[in-house]
Formats: C-alpha cells, sequence, structure tokens
C-alpha cells in the first residue's frame, strides 16, 4: 500500500509538471515501457540490484536520446534509479496512463473470453452499456483467456462485468449449498 502511495505522488507530480511544460508524458512512458517489455536485457539492467545506478543512468541516458524523451522524463528516470526507486516504474507508469485517459474523457479495460476475439456486435454493445454506466467513453482491448469456458469478462477499471459461464456456475453452486 505504501508503494503505491509513493508511486501515486510521483505520478501526479510529473503529470502536473509535464502538463505545465507541455509535454506528452503519457506517451513517452508508454514508449519507454513498450521497450523495456520488449527487451529482456534492458529490463534486466534497469531492475536488477546487480548494475550500479550509474550505469543504470549511462543506459537510460543513452535510451533517452534514442527514443526522443523530454527531458522531464529523463531527470524523473535518473532520479527514481539514484533514489532506488525504479521499482515503483509499473505503477508510476500505470497512474500516469490512468489520469491522462481521464483527462481526455475515457477509460481503458478488458474484455476476456475464451476466444481467439470478441465479436464487433458485443463490443459495440458493452461499450455503449458502460458508457452509460461510467459516464465515460471506454477502449476495450480483448484478452483470450484460457480459464474462461463461455461467456465473457469486462473489467474497466474497478468494475467488473462477469457474464461468464463460469461465475453463473459458481453461483449457481453456492446457491444450491446454502439452500
Amino acid at each position: 500500500m505504501k508503494e503505491q502511495n509513493v508511486a501515486k505522488a510521483y505520478a501526479t507530480a510529473m503529470y502536473d509538471l509535464a502538463k505545465e511544460k507541455g509535454v506528452d508524458i503519457a506517451a513517452e512512458l508508454i514508449k519507454l515501457n513498450e521497450l523495456i517489455n520488449k527487451n529482456n536485457n534492458l529490463e534486466n539492467v534497469l531492475f536488477l540490484d546487480v548494475f550500479t545506478p550509474e550505469e543504470k543512468t549511462a543506459v537510460m541516458n543513452d535510451i533517452s536520446a534514442k527514443l526522443g524523451l523530454s527531458s522531464l522524463l529523463k531527470n524523473f528516470i535518473n532520479f527514481t534509479i539514484t533514489e532506488k526507486r525504479l521499482s515503483l516504474f509499473p505503477l508510476i507508469y500505470k497512474e500516469v496512463v490512468v489520469r491522462d485517459d481521464h483527462e481526455k474523457g475515457f477509460l481503458r479495460g478488458t474484455i476476456e473470453g475464451a476466444d481467439d476475439d470478441v465479436d464487433a456486435a458485443f463490443r459495440e454493445k458493452i461499450t455503449a452499456y458502460l458508457k452509460g454506466k461510467v459516464k465515460k467513453d471506454c477502449k476495450l482491448d480483448y484478452v483470450k483467456n484460457s480459464k474462461i469456458t463461455a461467456g465473457y469478462r469486462v473489467t474497466v477499471e474497478d468494475l467488473q462485468l462477469d457474464a461468464s459461464l463460469d461465475n453463473q456456475l459458481n453461483k449457481f453452486k453456492e446457491t444450491v449449498l446454502n439452500s
């Protein structure tokens, strides 16, 4: 819980400062996060304690130059490296992206199901339902989940709609056992 509060404070400060300076910090963080996720060696260098803060800072400076990251983000990442708080990066990233989405008037979420993709009509229907429920546009990504037998589970922030067969069978089981 403490880490989440610290990450939220960092994210708020960085987002507000970026907004003040006209920097799209969310886009830069997304670019950096995608690079880290694609490259295991980079992830190891940044997050393992085997490497010194000076080595991590040198690597980040090279990456910042190649990605064209703002000095704000570069300095922030270097600060978290020297303060040994880079482990908070995933939480900070999430907080900044969520805040940016809220500022732009939409929410991100996922649809989970057993199929390879979701039916377009269902996606439109659930998006319209969620817009009425949360009063914001929703951008939903589909994720195949082998633990779902049939149906779908939709998650947008802390709202979850579970219309999966597994969930319905569990509710039925509880009803029978409690009767």
